[in-house]
């Protein structure tokens, strides 16, 4: 556990600059939008004296640096400033949008982990043999298929055909646990599916590669059962590479769920930043912008954490 923590501790401090650099990367683009934030406060009857006014009241004229710097103390006062009018804090409305990209983004990484251990598995144990083939085919046109289409797609089929799901929409689970899973079934295949084909593939290549070890065929010669050796070493092992690709494709998650948000119609951070582009609110989209890479940033520290308790070995390199 102290190595963990230690492990834990040294990735944090990595993490400072790396957010910096977000926060840094983002106030400046947001900087040179043409999207007047005087403009979006006062409305289209405002003078240019009365922008003017606003812009000297609210810092906007003062030194790019200073601006910055002013930002960052208001982001760690956890300020991101107002939306456009009716203006309301930023963090009121990604707090309201956030838990919903998170439910579907962990739902997402459920799809995809189910899929991959399941297929991949599979291939590996009946590798060169018809259904190594047929998953390959299937995992290869996963990989190729965007989410948003295999949304559209989804939604023709089993939503439109069949109306085993509701096309859009999203019930709290609070109301009704049957009703949210059924909401956010069709947007988690979508997201996870891709994921999903990518990571059965990376789960064969490591089962075979396991399965073709001395310590497999000693074992089983030595009269332990094959399906012991495989769910107790063998998957445990094969785990450990597919869990680090997992951790990069977290923001590929992230932004297929803010992507299919908006073909479903769910309230969360995907619709919102679509709502802070076409409003022209620069605020609304650096702050979901800032969100997302935040939560990117601390599910990959997650998952080094996981890979350690994944593989043992590394404990003994880490000391």
């Amino acid at each position: 556990m102290a190595t963990i923590l230690r492990m834990a501790l040294g990735r944090l401090l990595t993490l400072v600059p790396m957010v910096l650099g977000i926060t840094l990367f983002v106030f400046v683009v947001l900087r040179f939008s043409p999207n007047d934030p005087a403009y979006n406060a006062l409305g289209e009857g405002a003078t240019p004296q009365a922008r003017h006014a606003y812009a000297a009241a609210h810092g906007l004229t003062d030194p790019l640096p200073v601006r910055y710097v002013r930002f960052l103390g208001d982001l760690l006062h956890g300020d991101l400033g107002l939306t456009a009018p009716p203006s309301k804090p930023v963090t009121g409305a990604i707090g309201t949008a956030f838990p919903l990209t998170l439910q579907l983004t962990l739902l997402s990484v459920l799809v995809g982990v189910v899929f991959a251990v399941v297929l991949g598995v599979t291939a590996a144990l009946f590798r060169d043999r018809w259904p190594d083939q047929a998953i390959r085919v299937l995992s290869m046109a996963g990989v190729a298929m965007p989410s948003f289409w295999l949304g559209i797609l989804l939604i023709q089929w089993f939503a439109l055909r069949l109306g085993w799901f509701p096309t859009g929409g999203y019930v709290n689970p609070g109301d009704s646990v049957g009703g949210w899973l059924r909401s956010l079934a069709l947007p988690a295949i979508a997201v996870g599916f891709p994921v999903g084909s990518l990571l059965a593939r990376v789960v064969r290549t490591a089962m075979v590669e396991e399965l073709d070890r001395d310590y497999v065929r000693t074992a089983i010669g030595g009269g332990l059962p094959r399906v012991v050796v495989v769910g107790r070493n063998v998957l445990r092992n094969a785990l450990i590479t597919p869990l680090t690709v997992l951790g990069l494709q977290i923001g590929y998650l992230l932004s297929g769920a803010v992507v299919v948000e908006a073909i479903f119609g769910l309230p969360g951070l995907g619709t919102l930043i679509m709502q802070g582009v076409t409003a022209g609110d620069p605020a609304l989209v650096q702050g979901v912008v800032l969100c997302i890479a935040l939560t990117f940033l601390v599910v990959n520290l997650l998952v080094d954490v996981l890979y350690l308790f994944a593989n043992p070995r590394l404990k003994g390199a880490t000391r």
